[in-house]
């Protein structure tokens, strides 16, 4: 039940990935910049009825199959931001989308930034990101001249209208998958590493997509002044992983390994950033990102949108091959009435392909701890 519900979850997505520049784009007119003062060029803004005012109440499937119904809150005072930039989701049939907002760019904020809403005020820009067709094409090798400048010109824009006339002076996670990890990467080399703004930082999310750091070290390859993030409690770094399944080793994989002569891809556990394996805190769901709820137990119907595993998923940064990622076991118990794996795999010819392992679902994976490091981390940063 839950393979199928992978492969569900594998063909609506499609693939979320970005390397980046494949070559030249093709010549053509700049476009206008957005204004970012407009409230329609964002997903998600503090207080408004957007994308992000969703109900998250989770059904929380215990090991020995008993619910338990979670509620689920925005913070209505939280005393930090989070600066979202969502992964390739458009379905625009144009290289570069448009600035009107579909199904993917609503549905991937619903999975991957709305349940940050109970710990920061929650900023989502929209962009013109390389879409879904422009970044099939140049797998296949046909490129249709996207432009993955105008795509970080618009997150540039974005974030420098939001510290001018949202931010005043708090402190900021900034949170990406994909070719938002991208360009989050690029802003921050750009923009915030050993610049004024880096003080605003609490800490960065940079989910499925690789930040370099020097072998054996945690900060000096993405970015000069940086680090990885090692403990709970530190603030200003970075959390940055891409997730295998440990059956489904990244052989070819995208992710996972350093482009450069002695950078490696960093992998930090956000459950155990101090080293070490360690049970994520899972969450599954979300419509057309999670497919639908049953199969996780037999002994009662989950009747929520969202499920949490506690104790399913455990997880440890490895070094394999030349990749280091964060390696994902399913402690599967057969004599327990809960399923025995989960979603999230994408799936081709009806196979799981190890080029993508589990990418789909980096984010939920470990949103639980995710939702805690925001917690502990600014806690560090307002008692610095």
């Amino acid at each position: 039940m839950l393979g199928s519900r992978g492969h569900h979850l594998g063909i609506a997505l499609g693939f979320v990935l970005f390397f980046g520049p494949a070559g030249p784009a093709v010549a053509q007119s700049a476009p206008e910049p957005n204004d970012y003062a407009d409230p329609e060029t964002w997903l998600c803004l503090p207080g408004r009825d957007d994308a992000c005012a969703l109900d998250l109440t989770t059904t929380a499937v215990h090991a020995d199959g008993s619910l338990e119904v979670e509620e689920w809150a925005a913070h209505p005072d939280a005393p930090v931001d989070c600066f979202y930039v969502y992964p390739t989701v458009s379905n625009d049939p144009t290289p570069n989308s448009d600035m009107r907002p579909g199904p993917g760019e609503m549905g991937v904020v619903r999975v991957q930034l709305a349940r940050f809403a109970s710990k920061c005020r929650t900023y989502a820009p929209m962009y013109r990101q390389t879409s879904l067709a422009g970044l099939r094409a140049r797998l296949a090798g046909n490129p249709m001249g996207d432009d993955p400048d105008l795509a970080y010109s618009d997150v540039a824009g974005a974030w420098s209208h939001y510290l001018e006339h949202y931010n005043h002076g708090r402190g900021v996670v900034l949170i990406g998958h994909s070719q938002g990890t991208t360009m989050l990467t690029r802003l921050i080399a750009n923009e915030i590493d050993g610049k004024p703004a880096q003080a605003r930082l609490v800490s960065a999310f940079l989910i499925g997509n690789n930040v370099e750091v020097p072998q054996g070290g945690h900060v000096g390859g993405a970015f000069d002044h940086v680090p990885l993030c090692r403990s709970a409690d530190e603030v200003g770094c970075v959390v940055t992983y891409m997730t295998f399944r440990s059956t489904l080793p990244p052989a070819q994989s995208f992710f996972g390994r350093g482009s450069r002569s002695g950078m490696v891809a960093g992998c930090t556990n956000p459950a155990a950033l101090e080293g070490g394996g360690a049970e994520l805190d899972a969450y599954f769901g979300g419509g057309a990102f999670g497919g639908d709820q049953d199969g996780w137990t037999d002994t009662g119907e989950v009747e929520t949108e969202f499920v949490r595993t506690p104790g399913l998923v455990r997880a440890e940064c490895v070094e394999r091959d030349g990749y280091s990622y964060l390696e994902v076991v399913v402690q599967a118990d057969p004599g327990d009435p809960r399923a025995d794996d989960i979603p999230g795999d994408l799936v081709i010819a009806g196979q799981p392909s190890p080029v993508w392992g589990l990418h789909l679902i980096d984010v939920g994976l470990a949103m639980g701890d995710l939702l805690d490091l925001v917690d502990r981390q600014t806690a560090a940063y307002l008692d610095r």
